[in-house]
């Protein structure tokens, strides 16, 4: 029998038909952070997400890899789909090698469901911090996955926002394996990027020379917004100072990555071609372009291609 189901109501589709960007990425580029939902009829979504997206199926993101001129993907582990890992896991087989995966991982997962998805490319587990998407995880859980994962060399993922970061810091650091931020622990653009709260999320950083962030998603922290329709506006201006310090200041520990399709926006669907051309306002030379696209997720996900 098929599932079918409603989507979350406000929540957008993801952007059809994508201008081609006018920045050209440099070749080899890496996409570091996307999802694929569903299909819901082949995959069903977990009773216990807290919301129902629209079907964005590997296909689409594969399409759109190429349409804006990507060599590979980065394939998160969406929240909808809880700790079942299918969807990501066929979108990983289905790349050609083209594509690496940052699971769900429960305590209970045995041995060789963690050796299938790390033969399948899966290099990270994510930790999700942000409680209107999950219910909050007891951390004697999570630290239980990171000593089962610690052996294959797979890095966590955290997705947090910036307002809770004193109180997870301690824990955060205490985890001995990479950690990767999300969205550059989503700071509020409307207050000052050399004042204290993002000064403390740099500090966080500074704390490890393990740590990674992905400058990512503006149309998700942006109060200014997209760009007006003559062009003319910079797009989601108000990001550029928080995202260019990070590439400056950490030019070989950052990434990027579009985010398709989406998830939960209510208010615009960015147009995919323009978050490409937001890249060179945040990483303005050939070289910090180099680093933020190819060399530092190749690094961390294909090292055996150093």
């Amino acid at each position: 029998m098929t599932t079918t189901y409603e989507k979350t109501p406000g929540w957008l589709d993801w952007y059809a038909g994508p201008s081609r960007p006018r920045f050209q990425v440099p070749e080899g580029a890496v996409d570091a952070h996307c999802h694929v939902f569903g299909p819901g009829a082949e995959f069903p979504f977990a009773p216990e997400r807290k919301y129902t997206p629209c079907d964005a199926s590997k296909y689409q993101l594969f399409e759109l890899r190429d349409h804006l001129g990507f060599a590979r993907n980065v394939v998160v582990q969406a929240t909808c789909h809880g700790a079942d890992n299918s969807a990501m896991v066929d979108a990983l087989r289905a790349s050609g090698g083209r594509a690496r995966g940052v699971a769900t991982v429960r305590p209970g997962i045995s041995d060789a469901e963690l050796r299938e998805l790390h033969e399948v490319g899966v290099r990270g587990v994510r930790f999700n911090f942000v409680t209107r998407l999950v219910d909050e995880v007891p951390r004697q859980h999570l630290w239980e996955v990171v000593e089962r994962i610690a052996s294959y060399g797979w890095h966590v993922v955290l997705y947090f926002e910036a307002a809770d970061l004193a109180g997870l810091r301690d824990f955060f650091l205490s985890i001995p394996v990479p950690l990767v931020i999300d969205h550059m622990g989503r700071p509020d653009v409307a207050k000052d990027p050399h004042g204290p709260e993002f000064e403390a999320f740099l500090d966080f950083m500074q704390a490890r020379p393990d740590i990674w962030c992905k400058v990512t998603c503006p149309e998700r922290l942006s109060v200014s917004g997209p760009p007006a329709l003559d062009g003319e506006q910079k797009a989601y201006r108000d990001v550029v100072c928080f995202a260019q310090r990070m590439v400056e200041e950490f030019p070989d520990r950052v990434l990027w990555g579009t985010d398709w399709p989406h998830p939960n926006l209510t208010d615009h669907m960015p147009d995919d071609g323009l978050l490409v051309d937001f890249i060179p306002h945040i990483a303005p030379t050939l070289e910090l372009q180099r680093k933020l696209l190819v060399d530092n997720p190749m690094h961390l996900y294909w090292p055996d291609a150093d």
